[in-house]
């Protein structure tokens, strides 16, 4: 079933990890093309060493990791005609040894499914605070799932049917992805497998932070995209980060104002919050204590994104990527 999948990669200045991305299946499949958003660090050339089919994309335009997925898509549909299957991965990755297989075998018999995704695991998760915090955020419940991440086993007539990724997007592209397959009648299914390993190379705060007002970014443009019943795409994390990071903090402001004690307790629903969230995590004590921890803290983060794409879409101005590495 291999000669029915294409891969493509997509990546910028990943260098040996780009290397080891190719590695991990260029014994399974030569349906590969990489597509390099202006690298300066000879992975170009490390591509087409290998016979990779490579696309440098045009950097005149605004990029978006959207746009390089859809040009490679293109490209694949252009050069491979008889594949059914698009494996998408990006260049920090490697591809599990089995997951093609399994993945394809799972897709074959179901064929109202769109996309399959596996479990994506962090090759160094204990590298930082914010490697680990990366593995955990990629272990999403086996089964039917609303999303999945840059990694995927897509089927080609479906994207076709939803005219691919929306290229405008800075962030969040695959899971408004997701919102228009299963709009048009498709489904998207976690499977219990190992699909890939990532390295997110997160070791500073300030990568961290960026990442979050990313994701929050992702989230206001989300709902106003697909935020409207019934599928009210991304509106429950939307308003988390408004009510932890905005309204919250505001009560407590005047509150203090009025009578400063009150203030001082105000404050202690956020360490309340992180203990109950710990206690209800099925992680072991540490990691559970620092998920919850900076998934408290990420909502003044998020926040930040969402007024940036507020302000954005005020004045009429276009999204620039928010990068963190």
């Amino acid at each position: 079933m291999l000669n029915k999948v294409a891969v493509i990669v997509i990546g910028r200045n990943e260098g040996q990890r780009l290397l080891n991305c190719f590695a991990s299946f260029l014994d399974k499949t030569k349906k590969i093309i990489y597509v390099d958003s202006g690298s300066t660090d000879g992975s170009v050339t490390a591509a087409l060493n290998l016979g990779v089919e490579v696309i440098n994309l045009d950097m005149s335009l605004p990029f978006t990791a959207a746009r390089a997925r859809n040009v490679g898509f293109y490209k694949a549909l252009a050069l491979y005609p008889d594949i059914n299957y698009i494996q998408f991965i990006d260049g920090d990755c490697q591809i599990f040894d089995n997951w093609l297989q399994e993945a394809l075998t799972f897709i074959e018999k179901n064929t109202d499914i769109a996309i399959v995704c596996g479990r994506r695991k962090e090759i160094f998760p204990d590298k930082s605070i914010y490697n680990m915090l990366c593995d955990i955020e990629w272990n999403t419940p086996v089964g039917q799932a609303k999303a999945c991440g840059g990694d995927a086993l897509m089927r080609i007539n479906a994207l076709q049917a939803v005219s691919g990724y929306r290229e405008d997007l800075i962030a969040g592209e695959e899971p408004e992805l997701c919102v228009r397959l299963r709009k048009a009648g498709w489904k998207v299914w976690r499977i219990d497998a190992d699909m890939t390993k990532h390295d997110a190379n997160i070791t500073q705060f300030k990568q961290w932070w960026k990442r979050s007002v990313r994701a929050g970014y992702a989230f206001a443009e989300g709902v106003t995209l697909h935020g409207a019943p019934p599928e009210s795409h991304w509106v429950a994390e939307s308003r988390r980060s408004w009510i932890w990071a905005g309204v919250i903090p505001l009560l407590i402001l005047i509150c203090t104002i009025i009578k400063p004690s009150l203030g001082l307790y105000g404050l202690l629903i956020y360490p309340i919050q992180i203990v109950r969230m710990t206690i209800k995590s099925h992680l072991p004590f540490r990691k559970a204590f620092l998920h919850s921890l900076f998934l408290m803290l990420g909502k003044f983060p998020e926040l930040v994104g969402q007024f940036k794409y507020h302000s954005n879409r005020i004045r009429n101005k276009r999204s620039q990527l928010i990068e963190y590495k």
